[in-house]
């Protein structure tokens, strides 16, 4: 009986450098009786070398489209864009089941080539709650843009390129030094804060030096009202860390800023939660995702009023790819265990099933 066997693709994303697979639990793989086989990549925070080290199979760059079909092709941003159909077993976050751009356009690509996609983002537990994912870093990694910005902005300038830091302690004293010593001054709202993202984005703001009465917390209980919240505009920097999955009042709104005028506090916006192009996105102030590049994108607030911009990066924990690689890789390594029983083991069943689902509704839409 043959191995099974996961290849895990270079990530194409400019300055993506986590891996869905760390050299750690790959190990763990093969002594299960995995094959493991790994695309060379430089852009990778971990080296070639770490993996050819625990027993993994090093092959080309971006070589998976020739792999056996045999092989399930694991990952994690987008794959680049094509109409070539797709015969392959993918595990990857795709964002395509809420109607995002192009969400019929790769669901097709499936059907006609006889693949299936088994998205990480709906790998759940039995409770419903996912089995892996890099929350807690996105929250950490997205208040830590955000306080960077607001920091670059105090100084009338824009906050340029953000690189990967080395681990946490540096980027912590690197945002402690940019903010004069202390984050102590700093106002902070994060909605969604009982969640893995809020926590981490939360336990940030506390690393840098706010002060707990300057760090609002808010879940579902202080949101059942409804937006657009004024709350928002009093605050240096508000962080959007909710799930979203169905329509519901816009947190804040451009006429909201504009009417609030130069006694608006509110500096930067972080929408961790990146759902800039789902339909129901509730801070429809801006309509791009960032960058590592170009970190920030103004919004208008109306002549004579004081600068506002949104972090919209949909990869943060990249600032700090080797922790948020290690945490994900080992939460998600007891589902990876499982996987050749796939046919009975319930997170993989219901995420084919939800698969299924969302590709007949796709090739509803784009034809078979």
């Amino acid at each position: 009986m043959a191995k099974p066997t996961f290849w895990l693709r270079c990530e194409t994303k400019a300055l993506e450098r986590r891996a869905a697979l760390t050299p750690t639990a790959s190990k763990r793989l093969i002594d299960a009786g995995f094959d493991i086989f790994v695309e060379r990549d430089e852009q990778r925070i971990f080296n070639d070398s770490e993996y050819e080290a625990v027993g993994c199979t090093l092959v080309e760059n971006n070589s998976w489209p020739t792999a056996p079909t045999t092989a399930t092709i694991i990952g994690l941003k987008e794959l680049e864009e094509s109409t070539d159909p797709l015969p392959h077993t993918h595990i990857q976050f795709a964002h395509c089941y809420k109607n995002q751009a192009g969400w019929s356009d790769l669901l097709s690509r499936f059907h006609r080539g006889g693949g299936t996609l088994y998205d990480l983002e709906f790998l759940t537990d039995a409770s419903g709650r996912r089995v892996a994912a890099f929350g807690f870093h996105a929250g950490f990694a997205g208040a830590a843009a955000g306080a960077l910005a607001l920091s670059s902005q105090k100084n009338g300038e824009k906050l340029g390129h953000l690189q990967p830091f080395e681990n946490e302690g540096v980027m912590v004293a690197s945002i402690r030094q940019l903010l004069g010593g202390s984050g102590k001054g700093v106002k902070a709202l994060v909605i969604g804060a009982l969640g893995r993202c809020g926590r981490g984005a939360v336990d940030l703001f506390r690393k840098i030096g706010l002060e707990e009465d300057d760090i609002v917390k808010w879940d579902l209980d202080e949101t059942t009202k409804g937006g657009p919240f004024q709350e928002i505009l009093g605050v240096d920097i508000f962080v959007n860390c909710i799930y979203l999955n169905s329509q519901i009042p816009s947190f804040i709104t451009q006429d909201q800023i504009v009417a609030a005028g130069p006694q608006r506090k509110l500096s930067v916006v972080v929408d961790v939660s990146c759902d800039t192009t789902n339909p129901f996105n509730p801070i429809p102030i801006y309509s791009i995702n960032t960058t590592f590049v170009e970190p920030t994108v103004a919004v208008g607030v109306g002549a004579g009023n004081p600068a506002l911009s949104v972090v919209s990066i949909d990869h943060l924990p990249s600032l700090l790819p080797r922790e948020a690689s290690e945490q994900f890789s080992t939460d998600l390594l007891p589902s990876l265990l499982e996987f050749p029983n796939r046919q009975t083991a319930r997170v993989w069943t219901d995420a084919e099933k939800l698969f299924k689902e969302k590709a007949a509704a796709a090739v509803a839409i784009v034809g078979a």
